[in-house]
């Protein structure tokens, strides 16, 4: 692998990747793999830190697989692999564990959403794995990182780990610190039964998401069941704003059809919602639906899933070695 930029992302195999994976994180990453060394890692160390159903999580991950494959990662691009196959991630958690503080744990906002009112009863890996995450990252010295703006504080802890490193060892730049990859172009995908909340697969209800799995006809269903407005499309921005799930319909409908949203507002303005809903779900539909039927070809030959990871786990495992044997010495361990 060559000495230019190198992206890490990784994503957590909880099932149910949805729309808003598809335009927030696996889009950008097909494009990044064009002019970038890519690594994409399926971080099932991440997941469970949550319970995870064994026989569940291991679909899970051959599916997230399959999700990358079919949304157009190629592995002889990009190296794609499992987190837990490559034991140096762990290793160089732990040792981050000793260099990273506990000051700069309890401001992780993220930890607090999660853990809810009773942190006391969230697991020791979910406090933690911010500091997991920067070993993920730092164990390739990754120089970008594609990141949502939720993630954009662990990524902030990766910097100042860093920081913390090649200072304490007296091996300044040792580890880059890694830039944040925002696509500015891309809004958050926010549930379709309320435009105030993120878009997500933990969500009760399944027709707040689009999965990547859906049908054409669960699709529509979706589509039509989506929270709009009574009233027609507004005209114009500053009104759209005061209506969440109006401006989140017509938000995915400009990152599908990459029409800008005030061309879009010139169009609709006026309609009633079902026009948009019709247009939007045909256009879902050809771009969502061939990636569900690839995902879904693809995880009934699982054996070719799992050549895939065999062949990044050993790219992966070769780099994080290289890379452990520096660490391990400048640390001063034999």
């Amino acid at each position: 692998m060559s000495k230019k930029s190198l992206v890490f992302s990784g994503v957590q195999p909880t099932g149910n990747l949805h729309l808003g994976n598809y335009l927030g994180a696996l889009k950008n990453f097909v494009s990044l793999q064009k002019d970038m060394n890519c690594i994409y890692c399926v971080v099932d160390l991440h997941a469970i830190t949550v319970f995870q159903k064994p026989n569940v999580l291991r679909d899970n991950v051959l599916e997230t697989v399959a999700s990358f494959l079919a949304t157009g990662l190629d592995p002889n691009k990009s190296i794609i692999f499992n987190q837990s196959s490559v034991s140096g991630h762990a290793e160089l958690a732990w040792i981050l564990n000793c260099v990273s503080r506990i000051g700069w744990l309890n401001r992780m906002t993220q930890f607090k959403d999660k853990a809810g009112s009773d942190k006391e009863k969230a697991s020791v890996g979910l406090y933690i794995y911010p500091n997991l995450m920067a070993a993920d990252i730092l164990l390739y010295k990754a120089t970008h990182v594609p990141v949502g703006a939720d993630q954009k504080q662990h990524l902030e802890l990766s910097r100042d780990i860093a920081l913390k490193f090649n200072s304490d060892f007296g091996c300044k730049d040792f580890f880059p610190l890694p830039e944040p990859l925002i696509p500015k172009n891309i809004s958050r995908v926010m549930s379709l039964r309320d435009g105030t909340k993120k878009m997500s697969k933990s969500e009760e209800s399944d027709y707040s998401r689009i999965n990547l799995k859906d049908s054409a006809d669960e699709i529509i269903k979706k589509i039509k069941k989506a929270k709009s407005d009574s009233a027609p499309i507004p005209n114009s921005l500053k009104e759209l704003e005061k209506k969440p799930e109006a401006l989140n319909l017509l938000t995915i409908y400009s990152e599908i059809s990459k029409i800008n949203l005030d061309k879009i507002l010139d169009e609709m303005s006026g309609k009633d919602y079902s026009f948009l809903k019709n247009k939007l779900a045909d256009l879902l539909i050809g771009e969502i639906a061939p990636v569900g039927n690839e995902i879904k070809k693809l995880m009934g030959d699982k054996t070719h899933l799992l050549k895939v990871l065999k062949k990044g786990n050993e790219k992966a495992r070769n780099l994080a070695e290289e890379n452990l044997k520096n660490i391990r010495e400048k640390v001063g361990l034999i």
